[in-house]
């Protein structure tokens, strides 16, 4: 069994965005030379996320007004977190919207469904931030 780790780097300029990075991942997997197995796709940061969906601009609208309803970001001091940092909406964003993604390798390629995108979630953003790439296989 052979395993590849790859950190990715992120720097967004807004306090949230949703990155579609599957082509990135894709070229990990390519890179990696394993062409069975699993690949794992973790955002390293408690106000990140690494999921899976369409890459629909509506949606993300979507996405947006949603979150932003169940965890609106202001006012700030209605969140007991927020003290030293005004980031607690972004940490309850990345639990509803999850931490990782597990990616079959069938055949050297990503085996995802049709309209099935990965990406990266910014919910805390304007600083340096990674995203984790692990893949075990042959």
């Amino acid at each position: 069994m052979k395993t590849f780790r790859k950190e990715l780097w992120f720097e967004t300029r807004q306090r949230r965005e949703l990155i579609n990075i599957t082509g990135t991942v894709a070229n990990c997997l390519k890179e990696s030379g394993i062409r069975e197995g699993l690949l794992l796709c973790n955002a390293m940061h408690i106000t990140a996320s690494v999921f899976i969906n369409d890459d629909e601009s509506g949606l993300h609208g979507d996405f947006e007004e949603w979150l932003e309803g169940l965890a609106p970001e202001k006012p700030y001091s209605r969140y007991r977190h927020n003290g030293a940092e005004d980031n607690a909406d972004a940490h309850l964003k990345r639990t509803i919207m999850g931490r990782e993604v597990v990616v079959a390798v069938t055949q050297g390629a990503l085996d995802l469904g049709p309209w099935e995108q990965i990406f990266y979630g910014e919910f805390d953003g304007k600083r340096r931030k990674r995203v984790l790439v692990k893949i075990i296989g042959e």
